[in-house]
């Protein structure tokens, strides 16, 4: 007899709910411009001997023309409710149109390496990208998943290593 027994996935809020429910804000500088847009798609894991986070941005997104100039990026996460507000508002607005760091209420900080957070998030991960490539058609082993790519629009994968950790004291 096992000692094991099935969950559900929101037992582990501490990963898939984080990014799944409460969603993460992706923050990318190319020493210009700085913008923050809210992703519901990740992972966090060990990867080559180091702890790593893995993002996806579409490529029509302004996040991700900063994002492919840049080495680094931030993945912030928040407590409750209180930011989802602010959440909603990166999703839907693109930093194309103006700062969304104003727009959304949040108040920008920098990493030591110019990396752009809100300081309003409970922590943040500091990222450096490792690997980038693009998620293609023909790699999909379960056809069913293409209907999340109705317009072609394929993600771009990055694995990031964590390199430092920001928790709100």
């Amino acid at each position: 007899m096992s000692n094991f027994e099935r969950v559900d996935f929101d037992r582990f809020e501490s990963v898939f709910g984080r990014i799944g429910k409460d969603w993460m804000l992706i923050g990318a500088s190319d020493g210009e411009r700085d913008n923050i847009m809210t992703a519901s798609w990740g992972c966090l894991g060990y990867l080559w001997r180091r702890p790593v986070a893995v993002c996806f941005i579409r490529p029509q997104r302004y996040t991700y023309e900063i994002t492919e100039r840049s080495d680094r990026l931030s993945l912030s996460f928040f407590e409750g409710e209180g930011h989802r507000e602010a959440l909603v508002w990166c999703g839907r607005n693109s930093g194309r149109d103006g700062d969304k760091f104003e727009g959304s209420g949040l108040t920008k900080e920098f990493s030591e390496n110019g990396v752009p957070y809100p300081e309003e998030a409970s922590f943040v991960l500091l990222c450096r990208k490792l690997y980038a490539d693009d998620i293609r058609e023909c790699a999909f082993v379960d056809k069913s998943i293409l209907d999340e790519y109705k317009a072609g629009d394929y993600h771009r994968v990055y694995i990031c290593e964590i390199e430092e950790i920001l928790c709100k004291k």
